[in-house]
């Protein structure tokens, strides 16, 4: 199995559509789409809003996620995912400003949610590549962070996230100097992007010998403060690149019940494997949580890693840990002998809803 991950003349029969790519070119999104969400043309500033909600599902709401754990202890505004087809009663007028993510812009959740915004009146901004939710922004003058670039969804990260980041420093939300962090984390993931490469071996690589580690086991990847999105993102790259399951939790909420439950099913017990994704600048508390959490997965007889992200700011840590995990995410896909791109049981399911009969404009009301 070993040989899978060190004879590339067999990649292609499993990588059709150049996942590979794709996760390499995290870097070179981050940085366009930077100044995509830099030269967003806005008409209003950040005096004239109150609250952030972003709309998204899946690939394109883990750029909010993202977002909101990242600028929690610094935005002085709240910021909100709503995955799903309802708003919260709070959303609404124009000190709400909504964003509308989704890659294809024809999201079913996410354009019945930015409808209904519209209909109470809320600020409101898309993220795209086009479709209907261009469509619908373009139809009402709003501001469209407009993108170019064919992949999966969920391989567009740097534009879910970044350009969000980069509509944050347009309104003033983010330091003056935040570019530097930007800059960090894209050079961060350039270096670490050297050593976990298609190229380097698997003795050498330590994103393809994770993998090889995970094969036949059930990821459950743990992560505090501003990695708690991150480790979502883990479980859903091993959910659909590697074909796998794959679950997270959050420290230290997972103190309060998930350690309760390590040892049964012990058939279970014996197939898991949690990824702690740790940090320096993770809270001192949190510091301490982490090495207890050792010493009982140890005691318990549970395998774990620990994966700590490089570089100084939080962004080069979060994004270092993703571009990794992408990697062995795709490592994992070729050990299980799957196409990492195609997700079938989605499309699947979006095929069988078509045929049950739904109309957004009336879920909105608009």
């Amino acid at each position: 199995m070993a040989n899978r991950l060190n004879d590339r003349t067999q990649w292609p029969q499993w990588d059709r559509d150049q996942m590979l790519a794709r996760i390499a070119e995290l870097p070179m999104q981050c940085r366009d789409a930077w100044r995509l969400g830099r030269e967003l043309r806005l008409s209003f500033d950040r005096n004239a809003i109150r609250q952030v909600v972003v709309l998204g599902m899946g690939g394109s709401a883990i750029g909010g996620a993202l977002l909101g754990d990242l600028l929690a202890d610094t935005c002085p505004l709240p910021i909100i995912v709503v995955r799903g087809y309802t708003l919260p009663a709070f959303v609404e007028g124009k000190e709400t400003l909504v964003i509308g993510c989704s890659y294809s812009g024809n999201t079913e959740e996410t354009l019945t949610t930015f409808r209904e915004a519209l209909v109470r009146g809320t600020r409101a901004v898309a993220v795209t590549t086009g479709g209907k939710l261009a469509a619908l922004a373009q139809e009402y003058d709003l501001p469209i962070a407009r993108f170019d670039y064919r992949s999966q969804p969920r391989a567009a990260l740097g534009y879910s996230f970044v350009s969000l980041l980069g509509i944050f420093s347009r309104l003033k939300l983010l330091p003056d100097d935040y570019q530097g962090d930007v800059e960090e984390a894209i050079q961060v993931m350039e270096a670490w992007q050297v050593e976990i490469g298609p190229d380097v071996p698997t003795p050498q690589n330590t994103a393809k010998s994770l993998a090889e580690r995970l094969v036949g086991r059930l990821p459950v990847i743990y992560g505090a403060g501003f990695l708690t999105a991150v480790a979502n993102r883990w479980k859903t790259q091993f959910n659909e690149n590697s074909k796998h399951w794959a679950f997270f939790e959050s420290l230290p909420e997972l103190h309060h019940n998930a350690v309760v439950g390590l040892r049964i099913p012990p058939a279970l017990h014996d197939h898991v494997t949690v990824l702690m994704l740790r940090s320096a600048l993770d809270f001192s508390r949190i510091q301490a949580r982490w090495d207890v959490t050792a010493e009982l997965l140890q005691r318990e007889g549970v395998a774990f890693e620990v994966l700590n992200g490089r570089g100084k700011s939080k962004l080069a840590q979060m994004l270092s840990l993703i571009h990794f995990g992408d990697y062995v995410s795709y490592y994992l896909a070729l050990l299980n002998a799957v196409d990492p791109s195609p997700v079938q049981t989605i499309a699947f399911l979006k095929k069988r809803l078509e045929e049950i009969p739904w109309s957004p404009e009336a879920a909105s009301g608009a």
